[in-house]
């Protein structure tokens, strides 16, 4: 069989067939042959547009934020910054999982042999991390800005909101996940949004 690496959508073609290969059997399979091999590639095209597979991994993960951006934007604004916030948390649930295997990989984790991002953590805003990563932070902290501009809450920070929201929904999303909330009849309602709300409620906002 022949391949050829000259098609213009060829790096998006191995970007999502690693995304399919993630969901599918997990990132100890995620090697240039099966990648080439799911976006009808020869292994070479790994190397020919990315360099390797970390630096494929990398934009794998871009692209999980750059979706996680979109769900973010898909979320309507309403007259009311909390349930908005709310509802964002929870889409940040429902993509995580549609694919445990690429969020894990957008926030750098290893468990259990999965891939670890090969860039470190430096804070949100930081220019360490990729654009796509940026977005969708940004998508965030304009909702946390919006909440702090309605007076809901105490004169906070909206950074400081943004990260402690997504510390909650980044957290309980991990549990989840591994099988902590098993015994709970609506984790995402009975902790993750009461979590949401008690953190907001502590910022000054009223429970009603």
């Amino acid at each position: 069989m022949t391949y050829d690496h000259s098609l213009p959508n060829a790096r998006i073609r191995l970007v999502e067939a690693t995304i399919r290969v993630l969901a599918t059997s997990g990132p100890s399979e995620v090697k240039a042959r099966s990648v080439s091999s799911e976006a009808g590639l020869s292994t070479m095209g790994v190397y020919t547009y990315f360099g390797g597979v970390s630096e494929l991994l990398q934009a794998v993960s871009d692209e999980g934020f750059s979706r996680l951006t979109a769900v973010f934007e898909c979320v309507p604004v309403t007259d009311d910054p909390i349930v908005d916030l709310c509802t964002m948390v929870l889409a940040c649930r429902d993509l995580a999982h549609i694919n445990p295997h690429l969020y894990d990989l957008m926030f750098g984790l290893s468990i259990d042999g999965r891939y670890s991002s090969s860039r470190g953590t430096p804070a949100p805003a930081s220019s360490g991390y990729s654009a796509e990563r940026n977005s969708t932070y940004s998508v965030l902290l304009k909702a946390c800005t919006r909440l702090a501009d309605a007076k809901c809450v105490d004169k906070v920070d909206p950074a400081l909101i943004a990260l402690q929201l997504w510390s909650a929904a980044h957290g309980f999303i991990m549990l989840e996940l591994a099988g902590f909330f098993a015994g709970i009849n609506d984790p995402a309602s009975e902790i993750l949004v009461a979590t949401c709300t008690n953190i907001v409620v502590g910022l000054g906002a009223t429970r009603e």
